[in-house]
């Protein structure tokens, strides 16, 4: 049973009277531990249809199950609830805190749950050493490199065992090596731990760790290597 089911999905914003598409008809099926990668020219949806799957736009039209449940049929506090319990985001620019540690950053999600801080402890750590960074929980991200900055937040990203890990452009803001190390976490992830990712990326090098790459261009969706109709 596939994991995520996208079934003739629209997007349509509007703006000033105008209808402006961004997403025409996508239907998509993902399997759980499949690693995804989705690349295209700037403005052809991609971010969008990340923002669709990690329930933080909804469609148009068209429907977003995810593990069965279909997203777009949940209230807002109903998808900020989902969210928080199935979709772990990882972002070009980090997005960390810098004005708490790595242990407090990747803590973050978990404040709103109920676990007590002793069971925070355990997943913040387990995820901090997971990522390779278990001796710089005390550390600011002032005094971490860029690629040790998106490892923190990918910890932040994994802490609450999200269903589904969803990455845009991760490796954009970093040099050849730190991206490589990023992408190689992300193989690891996906095959060690059964992680179930979906990038957006513009880097061939990172569209090759995935099992499946599809294009967007304007709006429209198609396997790799496939004509755009």
């Amino acid at each position: 049973m596939s994991l995520v089911v996208l079934d003739n999905v629209r997007k349509v914003y509007h703006r000033d009277g105008f209808e402006i598409p961004v997403l025409d008809h996508i239907s998509l099926e993902i399997e759980p531990g499949e690693f995804l990668a989705l690349m295209g020219p700037s403005g052809s949806g991609k971010s969008t249809l990340l923002n669709l799957l990690g329930g933080i736009d909804v469609p148009t039209a068209g429907r977003i199950v995810v593990a069965g449940e279909d997203i777009g049929a949940l209230s807002a506090k109903g998808l900020a609830a989902w969210r928080a319990r199935h979709v772990g985001f990882i972002f070009q620019l980090y997005n960390l805190i810098p004005v708490l540690t790595a242990y407090g950053n990747v803590e973050l999600p978990l404040l709103l749950t109920p676990l007590k801080r002793r069971e925070r402890r355990e997943h913040v750590n387990s995820a901090l050493r997971i990522v390779g960074l278990a001796d710089r929980a005390d550390h600011y991200p002032k005094q971490l490199s860029g690629g040790q900055e998106q490892r923190v937040a990918i910890a932040r990203a994994l802490v609450s065992d999200p269903t589904l890990l969803l990455a845009d452009e991760p490796t954009g803001d970093l040099d050849a090596a730190s991206a490589a190390e990023i992408l190689t976490l992300l193989a690891r992830l996906n095959e060690e731990h059964g992680k179930t990712i979906v990038i957006v990326t513009h880097d061939p090098h990172a569209a090759q760790r995935a099992h499946r790459v599809m294009h967007l261009d304007k709006g429209k969706l198609t396997a790799a290597g496939a004509p755009v109709a």
